[in-house]
């Protein structure tokens, strides 16, 4: 089984036509890796929602010209920031265009979010893909919401998650009610939603949110685990997943008529949630800037 230092090796060995996305593909076992980098804060950039839609078409791609059928089996979203997943939506600019009141170019960017995120939850429309989100640090908002996105999700311990956005008098509208309330029920996705709190990685296994926990810095590991193990049984796995699509799919239509009620309610969102909008700006720079810095305090949520 491949070590952490054999997959950073091959992140730094292959070149790479993303800005804010690093990327390598292990051919042996069949798994293609991507790691997030945006700049100037580990957010929802559009370079980086960008960089994943491109990605998902390079794979697509290399699938249909493969003469191997495996040869990408899976399909791995992480991140190269010490600490951070990602820390959801881009504030900065959420803030300008509530400020500006352009309605069109906020929408467009939910959608811009969206995209990725349902090509992720359909495992980019290909049945023997399977798509894995591995959590290495704290994934707030959207950045949870993307975590949720993954068929699996291996988290390390003590990574924190969570939607802290009704702390400033909004929810997270890209996904978190359909992805987490199918993994735990509506009733139970709402209350953690309006909790505003951020939970260990260790409580959601418990919950049934995180699929497999991993120790801190073994996640990588813990990946090559799971396709290890899943190898045994791929077939009756894949045709499980299927099953569960059709009793509970995830539809575009549902995660866009989501994100319209989303933007209606940022547009209604008053001067103190604003400045409490404001002050998340800084804390995301700030964490960007130290990844030691700790989730405490003000959220730090998109």
């Amino acid at each position: 089984m491949p070590h952490l230092q054999s997959v950073q090796s091959m992140l730094e060995s292959d070149s790479n036509d993303y800005a804010q996305l690093r990327t390598c593909l292990d051919k042996h076992n069949g798994i293609a890796w991507g790691y997030m980098h945006a700049e100037p804060r580990p957010c929802y950039t559009y370079t980086l929602l960008g960089d994943f839609m491109k990605w998902f078409a390079d794979l697509s791609n290399l699938m249909d010209e493969s003469p191997d059928p495996g040869a990408v089996r899976y399909a791995v979203i992480a991140s190269s920031i010490p600490g951070v997943f990602n820390l959801g939506g881009d504030l900065n600019l959420f803030h300008q265009l509530i400020m500006e009141k352009d309605r069109p170019n906020l929408l467009r960017y939910a959608r811009a979010c969206i995209e990725p995120l349902y090509m992720i939850a359909a495992h980019l429309n290909r049945p023997g893909l399977k798509t894995i989100t591995l959590v290495q640090g704290d994934a707030l908002g959207g950045g949870f919401e993307c975590a949720l996105s993954g068929n699996t999700m291996i988290a390390e311990r003590g990574c924190k998650m969570g939607f802290p956005e009704i702390l400033f008098n909004l929810f997270p509208g890209m996904g978190a009610i359909t992805l987490l309330g199918r993994r735990i029920g509506h009733q139970k996705a709402e209350q953690i939603i309006l909790s505003g709190k951020l939970y260990l990685a260790e409580e959601l296994y418990e919950m049934g949110v995180v699929d497999v926990l991993a120790e801190p810095g073994e996640g990588e590991q813990a990946v090559y685990e799971f396709v290890r193990k899943e190898s045994r049984a791929r077939n009756g796995a894949l045709a499980l997943r299927f099953a569960r699509e059709i009793s509970q799919p995830v539809s575009y239509d549902e995660l866009m008529r989501i994100a319209e009620i989303w933007v209606d309610a940022a547009f209604r969102l008053g001067d103190r949630d604003l400045r409490m909008m404001e002050r998340l700006v800084s804390r995301q720079t700030g964490k960007a800037e130290n990844p030691a810095l700790q989730t405490q305090g003000i959220p730090l949520a998109g």
